[in-house]
């Protein structure tokens, strides 16, 4: 069978931790923690997981470590740990919310609240999981900023964002970074099927893009084998992302 373009996402995640070395991955949600698992099996070793709380586990998920809370906080702040959190919108700077929609003195809607993101964007490598790309996730401009984007930390001063890094956006139409002058959102990849047309329709502001904007990498046979046998038997992703 083909690749799903839910293994798309698994691979694409997976590839944000690559080149990190020993360094704590955080995945939060299914197809992130499947990335994070898929890379720790194949190309990278040293990739720490943990439970989220008090235990280091290796990618079948037995306990390999012991990593206390306080130290989970130290390697938070020094920029020893890689995230991969999600958005309910995002702009072209990489400002993130998932507070509230609309105006935060009367929001139209109630989200998760800041919790932890200005903290993870300020201290540590910080990337982006959207499962449903659309104009009301990628916006011009988010309601209320909670993950700190390129923009904002820059007009903070490098006092403040010396572990600054928000790398990567992965959603289930392709993969996007900031490597621009501006630090501005731009297309890495396009899933296959993807057209440059759909993707401008599923997004509030300009996405620069090659004339021809490479394809997302295939995962390989054992990688294949790898999400269907090991990291998720029962296709849990496939619920998440469906083309």
């Amino acid at each position: 069978m083909n690749p799903t373009r839910a293994e798309y996402a698994v691979v694409a995640c997976a590839e944000t931790w690559r080149g990190d070395g020993e360094v704590l991955a955080a995945p939060m949600g299914l197809i992130p923690s499947l990335g994070a698992r898929l890379a720790r099996l194949t190309f990278a070793p040293d990739l720490l997981l943990t439970d989220g709380e008090a235990l280091l586990l290796d990618a079948a998920g037995e306990v390999e470590g012991w990593l206390p809370y306080r130290q989970h906080l130290a390697l938070v702040t020094g920029g020893r740990r890689h995230v991969m959190m999600g958005a309910s919108q995002l702009d072209r700077y990489g400002n993130q919310n998932i507070s509230c929609i609309g105006d935060w003195h009367r929001p139209t809607r109630q989200l998760l609240g800041v919790r932890g993101a200005p903290v993870n964007t300020l201290n540590n490598p910080t990337s982006y999981w959207v499962p449903r790309h659309s104009p009301r996730v990628f916006v011009e401009r988010v309601d209320m900023v909670c993950g700190v984007g390129h923009d904002r930390a820059a007009a903070a001063g490098p006092s403040v964002t010396r572990f600054h890094d928000v790398r990567r956006v992965v959603s289930d139409l392709g993969v996007f970074d900031f490597e621009t002058a501006d630090r501005t959102m731009r297309v890495r990849s396009l899933h296959p099927g993807v057209s440059q047309a759909a993707l401008e329709e599923a997004t509030g502001f300009p996405l620069p893009a090659p004339a021809d904007p490479p394809r997302t990498r295939e995962p390989g046979a054992e990688e294949l084998r790898l999400i269907r046998t090991v990291l998720d038997p029962e296709g849990l992703r496939e619920r998440e992302v469906r083309a």
